[in-house]
């Protein structure tokens, strides 16, 4: 990628993430999601000074929201959240997402999951016709190599584990369909959470396009 298109896909995330950050409102607690786009959203949520509360997918994203003044809570003792706002690495045109490229699915998920709203948004090199591998993995380090024993098409990441303990992995399998292999992998034992998100947990896509914006609405 050459600097000018990298430059133009900066563009995007950040018109994608400043659309995001204009529909949450004051007193929401808000889901913030981990990665490039949502770097960009945090400043433009920290400008508009609304008293909204936090919850973080990653150590990353935590500190850099309250490097911005954003205020920042465990996720414990709180039972739902008004709206979730994160990235993808792929998203298809029913509204599938690969997510997880940074390793912080698993909490993704939750979160997603726990909000009433879960937006994603992406620069104009995420949407694709059709997924492809790799699917990130999180697994259990008990019985680790019974578990990738079952998932031969899986490869442990090097480096550390997750937050939370588990052992990153992607899997470079087939994926001729979404559905199916997710169903697969969730019946996976060693497995704590892959990176495919179906369709019925995203409410909205904003896909920052030059600088407009394209809005997916997903269908199962």
């Amino acid at each position: 990628m050459t600097a000018g298109e990298n430059g133009a896909i900066e563009q995007e995330k950040r018109v994608a993430a400043e659309r995001a950050a204009a529909m949450v409102v004051d007193g929401m607690a808000l889901g913030l999601g981990t990665g490039s786009t949502v770097a960009y959203l945090l400043p433009a949520l920290a400008e508009r000074r609304l008293n909204i509360t936090c919850v973080a997918t990653s150590p990353a994203t935590e500190a850099a929201a309250r490097s911005v003044g954003l205020e920042v809570v465990p996720f414990v003792g709180v039972a739902r959240l008004d709206l979730t706002i994160d990235g993808a690495d792929q998203v298809d045109p029913r509204g599938w997402l690969v997510k997880g490229g940074g390793g912080a699915h698993t909490r993704e998920r939750i979160v997603a999951a726990a909000a009433d709203r879960f937006i994603v948004i992406v620069s104009s090199d995420k949407p694709v016709v059709r997924l492809a591998p790799p699917v990130p993995l999180e697994l259990m380090a008990f019985g680790l190599d019974a578990t990738l024993a079952s998932l031969p098409a899986a490869r442990v990441r090097p480096g550390a584990p997750t937050p939370d303990g588990g052992i990153l992995a992607d899997y470079f399998g087939p994926l001729e369909d979404p559905g199916t292999l997710s169903a697969q992998l969730d019946a996976l034992p060693g497995l704590v959470a892959h990176g495919l998100f179906p369709p019925d947990l995203v409410s909205l896509v904003l896909v920052g396009r030059g600088d407009g914006l394209e809005e997916i609405q997903p269908s199962a």
